[in-house]
């Protein structure tokens, strides 16, 4: 048989068929009715039921007894879990627990894990591994815009007269959604395709104009073709009346961005730079689109925020073909976000709005005072705290830190220091595990039931096409036996 569901490589979010023969998942194929994909999958979905039956699959509770991880039934898994953080809890107070979640979770989970750890393990160190691809993103929209939430979808590419891709390999990365891209395309529409990036890539090969620009030469960039759009007057501005504020301080501070200044700054030529800018500004409808090369930076918010800067100078967002749109990594990393409890409460409500924190106490029917007033450590502020002993436990769902986390010295000494390690993965051992007093067994894509919000803000079904192996179980199903233990689990999970 066929099993409808969603890809859970990345965040383009294509429908695809998962077929099942004999209680196994043998074949894949795209969903021709998907919007997103429109019946064709990327090599990565292509070969992504393979990973059902990939050797490594974490089975069975493992309880680490006398250095040796060992197994052990759910029950007393979860009991010593509950004993061990409490023990934690209550000798170094409750926000000594640090919890660690994932963009790979769906968004029932993520938000159910959420609710457990905040108002019912009553510690705000909680964050998902997202921070460490999409902080800037969040951090660049909130300076913008005051929210977090692309304003953009796929189809703009599709409409867009000039497409402009900053540190955004789209046709290694995201192929599907460069097909939108591609001219060749059956359907698309002529349009100038602008890339910017140190590397010949294979996106850059697709482009019209290639800025290969020094690395950390962005800023300088985007604001020497704000200085020219406002030179030239291509900037809208009936929209800056009435949409923009600080739009005269801005003027005056790109003023010294010349494109003599910026050629320099960015290793381009004068004629690149004013070529880039006129062709935007001339644009009856521009996209800017970007990714890691823009997020993984320690400018990568001032660099979100330049970028939305000439959407909102010259009109391009809010309308067909136009907006600032990030590109997200992970199949989940937008749900997450907007499920909540990380870097801010569910819906994108703030942690600073007694409003906010009102409006949820009343849906969720518990007192105001249980909802945090400030967010919770960030992921690599969690694991500084583990060194500096602040932290004394940590539970890391879905994530393999050794292998992803940038400093993997701090984090060893973070896992080696703190009294209690939990590992919640769908693989064992990992190098991660490897440091795990607890691990437990999870469900993964393919094994479990809920939704996906892909970059566009598009949510997706996913659905459990084949049982979890052995004692493996889904992540929600974790979360609430927590929470029984816990005693809130009528409280919080009515």
């Amino acid at each position: 048989k066929w099993v409808k569901t969603t890809c859970g490589y990345c965040s383009v979010g294509c429908g695809m068929l998962l077929g099942i023969k004999d209680g196994k998942a043998v074949a894949v194929r795209g969903n021709p009715d998907h919007p997103v994909n429109r019946g064709k999958l990327c090599p990565k979905g292509l070969s992504e039921h393979h990973i059902l039956d990939a050797p490594g699959r974490a089975k069975l509770p493992l309880l680490r007894k006398d250095g040796v991880l060992t197994p052990v039934s759910w029950e007393e898994a979860l009991d010593v879990m509950i004993a061990r953080i409490g023990d934690v809890q209550e000798k170094y107070g409750k926000e000594a627990l640090g919890v660690i979640g994932t963009g790979q979770l769906l968004t029932e989970e993520f938000y159910t894990l959420g609710k457990l750890v905040q108002l019912g393990f009553r510690t705000r160190n909680y964050d998902g591994n997202t921070t460490l691809c999409m902080s800037s993103a969040v951090s660049g929209y909130k300076l913008s815009f005051g929210s977090d939430g692309p304003p953009g979808s796929y189809a703009d590419m599709e409409q867009a007269d000039v497409i402009l891709l900053i540190g955004a390999n789209i046709a290694d990365n995201h192929p599907i959604l460069c097909q939108r891209v591609d001219r060749s395309t059956p359907g698309t529409k002529p349009r100038s395709l602008i890339v910017v990036d140190p590397r010949v890539t294979k996106t850059a090969m697709m482009a019209d104009i290639h800025l290969a620009v020094k690395p950390r030469s962005d800023i300088a960039l985007l604001n020497g073709i704000a200085h020219i759009l406002i030179r030239e007057g291509l900037i809208d501005c009936d929209y800056i009346t009435k949409h923009v504020s600080g739009f005269d301080e801005y003027a005056t501070f790109v003023k010294e961005f010349t494109p003599v200044h910026v050629a320099v700054v960015t290793g381009l030529t004068e004629t690149q730079i004013t070529r880039t800018a006129m062709l935007y500004g001339r644009a009856r409808s521009a996209f800017i689109g970007w990714t890691m090369g823009v997020n993984h930076s320690t400018q990568g918010a001032v660099t979100v925020a330049a970028i939305n800067n000439l959407a909102l100078i010259t009109g391009n967002i809010g309308r067909t073909g136009a907006a600032p749109f990030s590109i997200t990594g992970q199949c989940n990393a937008m749900g997450t976000r907007e499920s909540g409890f990380a870097s801010s409460l569910p819906g994108y409500r703030k942690f600073e709005s007694a409003t906010d924190r009102e409006d949820l106490a009343k849906i969720w029917n518990i007192p105001v005072g249980r909802i945090p007033t400030a967010r919770g450590l960030a992921y690599p502020d969690i694991i500084e705290a583990a060194v500096a002993g602040k932290v004394k436990a940590l539970w890391f769902i879905a994530t393999n830190p050794a292998v992803s986390f940038p400093n993997y010295n701090l984090l060893a000494q973070a896992l080696k220091s703190v009294e209690f390690v939990v590992v919640q993965d769908g693989f064992h051992p990992t190098p991660t595990s490897d440091f795990a007093d607890l691990v437990l067994p999870a469900a993964i894509w393919g094994e479990k039931e809920g939704t996906y919000t892909n970059s566009e803000r598009r949510i997706s079904k996913v659905n459990a096409a084949v049982a979890p192996p052995c004692e493996a179980r889904p992540d929600f199903d974790i979360f609430m036996a927590l929470a029984s233990r816990l005693g809130v689990r009528n409280e919080l999970f009515p």
